[in-house]
């Protein structure tokens, strides 16, 4: 770590649980991001700013005028843009000295088994279950922690799966494959602004206590944030001993 990251992470370091060990581990970590609107923006300003050392981030829309409510990443000046085009331009402003990929694509299984295997951690700023299935799939196969987050009208949701932990449940465990759920559009329900914000940044806290082993993850618990009373549920979540995603063979 040379001067300048001392001095630009001095805040991290400070902390008795990251100091210069923890945030050497952050730069050198590579966060997948998948969606770079309303949750992912967040998130990947704030893995950006705090020296997460390679960030990949995957989304196949253009920046457009009614995302600019909540989807903090991108700007006016930016619409018609590729949203992950845009959000490498938002992080490397924040923090030159990192790597960030933008990739303009909508990722099918094999593609994100490929891009999974290659993280530390990952993060699902989806807003569908077929993707949410998807990227749960490729982190169970690939041995990588998710941490993944939901958000619509007043309601926030999120929770880590984590399949190196003995005994933990993946997504398709709280959320069956095979069971009838509807996606909710936030362009037909809408979606209170920083509530994104604040489960995006949730999530990139997750991520980053997970690279650099801080504290207790939420692995095993669902966490749901009621935003008009502001009050937060956390529910424990146990594995599924039949889940055909996750169980393995006693």
């Amino acid at each position: 770590m040379n001067d300048t990251q001392l001095l630009r992470y001095s805040r991290h370091i400070l902390l008795d649980e990251i100091g210069i060990e923890g945030q050497e581990a952050l730069l050198q970590a590579h966060a997948l991001v998948i969606g770079a609107g309303g949750l992912g923006s967040p998130a990947a300003l704030y893995l950006a700013s705090g020296g997460v050392g390679r960030i990949t981030l995957v989304d196949d829309d253009e920046v457009d005028l009614t995302n600019l409510q909540r989807q903090v990443m991108h700007t006016t000046a930016r619409v018609g843009q590729p949203k992950a085009e845009s959000g490498r331009e938002a992080l490397l402003a924040i923090n030159p000295d990192i790597e960030v990929t933008a990739l303009r694509e909508r990722a099918g299984p094999e593609r994100l088994a490929e891009l999974a295997a290659g993280a530390t951690v990952v993060l699902d700023c989806s807003d569908n279950f077929a993707t949410r299935h998807a990227v749960n799939r490729a982190c169970v196969a690939a041995g990588v922690p998710l941490v993944s987050g939901a958000v619509i009208r007043f309601d926030g949701q999120l929770s880590v799966f984590d399949p190196r932990r003995e005994g933990a449940p993946c997504y398709a465990c709280l959320f069956p494959e095979d069971s009838q759920y509807e996606d909710v559009a936030c362009s037909t329900m809408g979606v209170f602004a920083p509530l994104v914000g604040v489960v995006g940044a949730v999530q990139a806290a997750e991520a980053m206590k997970l690279i650099a082993g801080i504290g207790q993850p939420l692995a095993g618990r669902l966490l749901l944030l009621e935003g008009r009373a502001m009050e937060w549920t956390a529910i424990g979540v146990a594995r599924n001993p039949a889940c055909p995603v996750c169980a393995r063979p006693t």
